[in-house]
């Protein structure tokens, strides 16, 4: 995304916040940010595209921060889970999130509706996962139902906790009250032998993140994560950073990955004077041709 684009989208981000969704027009984004009305709609169709393309930079830098917390860290350790949502409940209070969230859910808008819906899809499945690295395959059949749980008592603790508290205050307390609650939740359904919603009729959620997918997200963005931080304050950083998403938002987020092009984006890297060393990007090469290899095998 170029750095223009990015300014009207943040100053949008400011006026939404100010002023409300509903009740920010294009024409206030216009004189806010400086733009024409021909740039705008150059970047986007409506307003409604360009809160999804706000939304969007905020869901992909959360993923970011809670990949980075993961790398080089044993997954079932529940204290690296608790740093994960710590640091996503404070994207979500810095940016005023749920506020913009329940502006757009009580608009007729099916769009921005659905949209909403869909982030919300998302974070109950990667939830769902990293519940498994943590409690066990043993414990899956009850995880979905621990999951949902989970989402409720963190956003109801953060809710009402506000409402007497500091605003200031430390969420770190908050998410840990509610992790330690899971914990023993887990437990009770697991010895009960409970269940409300059985993952396997949850496909439709669930599908897009099997547990071969799981791994293989992990390892890419790890790897990709170490790499950057080979190029950390080189002179040619934006050029090699570009090229590392391009190749991470190809392989996890387009339907039928161009592997010509990531090839080639691999091959840039490797024929440059790159910094990064050439085993380190051998080892992104030898993930690519095993996703490709594995999708071969699958049609």
């Amino acid at each position: 995304m170029n750095d223009r684009k990015q300014h009207v989208i943040k100053m949008a981000h400011h006026l939404f916040i100010e002023k409300g969704y509903q009740a920010t027009s294009i024409q206030d984004i216009l004189e806010y940010s400086g733009i024409s009305k021909g740039t705008f709609y150059n970047y986007f169709s409506s307003k409604n595209e360009l809160i999804i393309a706000l939304f969007k930079s905020i869901f992909e830098k959360m993923k970011r921060k809670r990949t980075e917390l993961l790398v080089g860290q044993d997954p079932s350790n529940i204290e690296v889970f608790i740093k994960q949502i710590e640091v996503q409940m404070q994207i979500n209070k810095k940016n005023k999130l749920f506020t913009l969230f329940e502006e757009v859910l009580v608009s007729n808008d099916d769009e921005l509706k659905q949209f909403i819906k869909k982030g919300q899809l998302n974070l109950i499945r990667w939830i769902y996962y990293r519940f498994i690295d943590i409690f066990g395959e043993n414990n899956k059949t009850y995880l979905l139902d621990c999951t949902i749980m989970f989402m409720g008592i963190l956003h109801n603790n953060m809710k009402y906790y506000s409402m007497v508290h500091d605003p200031n205050s430390s969420i770190n307390q908050v998410v840990k009250y509610s992790v330690e609650r899971v914990v023993k939740i887990v437990q009770e359904v697991a010895e009960s032998g409970a269940q409300l919603n059985k993952p396997e009729l949850f496909g439709h959620i669930l599908r897009d993140c099997n547990e071969g997918d799981h791994t293989f997200q992990q390892t890419l963005s790890e790897t990709v994560l170490l790499l950057k931080e080979k190029v950390r304050n080189q002179e040619e950083q934006p050029k090699y950073n570009e090229l590392l998403d391009f190749i991470h938002d190809e392989l996890l987020h387009v339907k039928a990955p161009r592997k010509f092009l990531i090839e080639s984006a691999i091959s840039t890297m490797k024929n440059d004077q790159c910094p990064i060393e050439k085993n380190h990007i051998e080892n992104l090469e030898k993930i690519v041709e095993q996703y490709f290899s594995q999708s071969k095998e699958n049609v």
